[in-house]
């Protein structure tokens, strides 16, 4: 399940035994500032419109193609910043699962059922708050026990974990003849209530807690196209101080108003049917066989 909020953005798995939350930060890129623009181009452009106007498109566009077209860059590419891993121990036999994206509220929930008890999962991305909020409950006291782990594609990620923190950064890889140069900061600050906490220098554990929020901040040194002079060091704690003081009830409510005041603006209605009372896996897989008008109105749009 996506969620995001215009500068992060995560993916929700929603595994039971391990969850997995994909990160994005929507500055992190390869490359650094270059010029990847060709000095034949202007010089060119009077021959390439001749020959367009004289009928002869085929010879116009490999002209633009050897004069126009960057000879070294072609463009740099968007990196994750990698993957927060939970791991529910014992929760491998689960029954009564149950997903949902939250589109009026923008926020994504997994909920299931072990031994009687009953474990949900709510995520979001805020946007007043600038972080990603994991909200961890069980309607048992001391129920609440997992491992933060965290992984990347990145080369050279360095990881470090101190009391309630897991942190990661690093610099981004070199492609097409550009070197490196965005400097990534993230931090994943958990805060428990009850229970213990114990680490290792690549993950924490808690156990027996009564809930935990995990507040999740990246930031980079990009400031503009020509600029990556920004601390993201400095960036990503200020960003989390603001944020990990604050209940999880008060961030979402902050998010979900903030993102309502544009959301809310336009109203969609298909009308209602019996289909549209089932969930989407359902749907989907019933669409072949009866008429669902909402669905189709969606599916080709």
């Amino acid at each position: 399940m996506p969620i995001g909020n215009g500068r992060l953005g995560a993916m929700v798995y929603g595994n039971v035994e391990t969850e997995t939350i994909q990160l994005n930060e929507h500055t992190l890129w390869s490359g650094g500032p270059n010029r990847n623009d060709n000095p034949e181009a202007l010089e060119s452009l009077p021959a390439i419109r001749k020959l367009i106007f004289d009928g002869k498109q085929k010879e116009a566009e490999l002209l633009a193609n050897k004069v126009i077209i960057s000879k070294q860059s072609q463009g740099q590419m968007f990196e994750p910043a990698g993957e927060l891993h939970l791991q529910f121990p014992g929760h491998e036999r689960y029954s009564d699962y149950y997903r949902e994206l939250d589109l009026d509220q923008a926020v994504t929930k997994t909920s299931y059922r072990v031994g009687g008890v009953r474990y949900t999962r709510t995520a979001l991305a805020s946007i007043p708050d600038r972080v990603i909020a994991i909200h961890l409950t069980a309607d048992k006291p001391g129920m609440i026990s997992f491992t933060v782990s965290f992984s990347s594609p990145q080369p050279q990620v360095k990881l470090l974990t101190s009391g309630t923190r897991l942190t990661f950064s690093g610099t981004t890889i070199d492609h097409e003849g550009v070197s490196g140069q965005i400097r990534y900061k993230g931090i994943s600050e958990i805060k428990q209530m009850g229970g213990t906490r114990t680490s290792t220098d690549s993950s924490i554990t808690f156990k027996h807690a009564n809930s935990a929020t995990i507040y999740i901040s990246i930031a980079t040194n990009f400031i503009d196209y020509k600029n990556i002079n920004g601390d993201a060091d400095k960036l990503a704690e200020s960003y989390l101080a603001k944020a990990a003081g604050k209940s999880f009830d008060n961030i979402q409510k902050a998010h979900s108003s903030a993102y309502q005041k544009y959301f809310n603006r336009v109203k969609f209605d298909l009308g209602a049917t019996q289909a549209s009372k089932l969930p989407t896996d359902e749907r989907l897989s019933e669409f072949r066989f009866g008429n669902d008008p909402q669905f189709a109105a969606l599916y080709y749009q």
